[in-house]
């Protein structure tokens, strides 16, 4: 038989088989989460991911699919289900950000979302020490795991502190001068998340402006309620309490759009379903979980690709 010459050079083409250990860490992980929420009542569903309209957020881009988008998070179709009355709920599902390619970045990524209602931003705080001190348990680790060549001490309860309070304690401005700045990302990259250290931390109460689809809290407007986990220098999760105020999130979307539009980037249509449901919505909380990074952080690795099966060059 006549073999054909191929222009396509594939780099290690058996990658998979280095990092099958991976991949099997990976299934357990999985399987372990998918417990936990069971375990503790959530109801495991789905939700479609192509989608006539994303949450016109500034800084994340949606893939097109047709004259629709694939969802970049299954947030908006999350919060109808609990406007509809169902009160816990999860799902382990892929989600699409264009452009998104990096050490710790895909562009299609494997997320954890789950919402309760009746619950708030330090609820899933204290959910977030249960879910890795039940996968620590089921995985058979102790209280500690090595990662890079240290120890990280999972022992709850574990650090949480104000972003202002992050500021002020190790950044060379503070986060309201950042902010008029406009360089509040550029400075919790360079110098608050590169020196949070390995063990596990919350940062939480983001200026208003850094959370698009979270409360504002009570006695600080300027503030939003919520939170995201760092562990081992990886951003694990973002999460906080939700609004519910459609008149809010609709002013607050335009804003988005207007970013957007003043940027040169792609202006989503308003999601109208979803702000029609949010006057049903109750008060809750949601939690959006990247399931790579956390399988990264237990196979003790800096690169996304260690984890997963197919990385994008190699499809």
């Amino acid at each position: 038989m006549k073999r054909h010459n191929c222009s396509l050079t594939i780099m290690n083409p058996y990658r998979q088989s280095t990092i099958k250990r991976n991949l099997q860490l990976r299934a357990r992980i999985i399987q372990t989460v998918r417990k936990f929420f069971i375990h503790h009542g959530y109801l495991e569903i789905e939700t479609p991911h192509r989608i006539p309209a994303p949450a016109p957020e500034a800084h994340i881009d949606a893939e097109v699919s047709g004259d629709w988008f694939l969802h970049t998070s299954p947030e908006l179709c999350m919060k109808r289900l609990l406007a509809a009355g169902f009160s816990k709920i999860f799902q382990i599902c892929k989600c699409f950000r264009k452009a998104e390619r990096g050490s710790q970045h895909l562009p299609e990524l494997t997320m954890l979302e789950c919402y309760s209602a009746g619950h708030n931003y330090f609820d899933m705080m204290d959910q977030c020490e249960k879910l890795v001190q039940f996968i620590l348990r089921k995985l058979g680790f102790g209280e500690s795991i090595s990662y890079q060549g240290a120890q990280i001490d999972l022992k709850t309860p574990w650090i949480r502190m104000s972003i202002t309070e992050a500021f002020d304690k190790l950044a060379s401005i503070s986060m309201h001068d950042a902010l008029a700045a406009d360089c509040f990302d550029e400075v919790m990259v360079e110098e608050i998340e590169s020196h949070l250290g390995l063990n596990p931390i919350f940062l939480y109460d983001y200026p208003a402006s850094r959370g698009a689809l979270a409360r504002l809290k009570s006695d600080d407007t300027s503030l939003a309620e919520r939170f995201e986990l760092y562990i081992g220098g990886l951003e694990l999760c973002n999460a906080f309490s939700e609004l519910t105020d459609p008149d809010e999130q609709h002013e607050r979307f335009e804003k988005e759009r207007n970013f957007r539009k003043s940027t040169g980037r792609g202006v989503y249509p308003l999601p109208q379903k979803f702000l029609y449901a949010l006057r049903d919505m109750p008060d809750a909380a949601g939690n959006a979980l990247g399931i790579d990074r956390l399988v990264m952080l237990f196979a003790d690795t800096t690169k996304i690709d260690d984890v997963v099966a197919f990385t994008p060059e190699e499809l």
